[in-house]
């Protein structure tokens, strides 16, 4: 897995459709391991990641994000193998914001890793929620944790969405 670091900036995009095979350990180390090494407020590392990959608890995290969507029949991980789950936890400084900095590390090393990925949002209203807490429980974690993202996380079953032109003033300069 040897990438310029802009290359992948410019070409990991958004897949919203996965094949069933379960992500390599290899490759999901790489981009948990990305995730660890964000930017994080006053160095505190005040993130909590978790990678879910048994079916079960795949199904209950996608029906529960689905729930909060308020379509109980979507799939809003797109049938991905692996999610992974991102919290904030009581140590962290700068919230919310550590976490999407792990999150944009992960997403970006699963497409140099030749894995698709996509950034999905409610994470926080799903473990706000009796269902979310359950979980939360049954995985040995705490309660007290804060959603900030999840990701689905799989081999794009897929063409490989191409970069819309970027605006004219995206960037000013003074």
């Amino acid at each position: 897995m040897k990438m310029e670091a802009l290359e992948v900036l410019k070409n990991r995009r958004a897949i919203r459709k996965f094949k069933a095979e379960q992500v390599s350990e290899e490759a999901l180390q790489a981009v948990l391991e990305a995730g660890t090494y964000a930017p994080t407020g006053a160095g505190t590392q005040g993130v909590q990641i978790v990678a879910v990959q048994s079916p079960e608890n795949v199904a209950a995290v996608d029906a529960l994000n689905a729930k909060v969507l308020g379509k109980p029949d979507a799939h809003p991980y797109y049938g991905a193998p692996t999610i992974i789950l991102i919290f904030e936890t009581e140590a962290c400084f700068t919230h919310e914001l550590d976490g999407a900095a792990v999150c944009t590390n992960m997403v970006n090393a699963a497409y140099a890793a030749g894995l698709g990925s996509c950034w999905i949002h409610r994470c926080r209203q799903m473990f706000e929620l009796e269902e979310g807490k359950a979980l939360l429980r049954k995985w040995g974690l705490p309660e007290t944790l804060t959603g900030v993202a999840s990701i689905a996380l799989g081999y794009a079953d897929c063409e490989h969405p191409q970069a819309k032109p970027r605006k004219e003033d995206y960037v000013v300069r003074v």
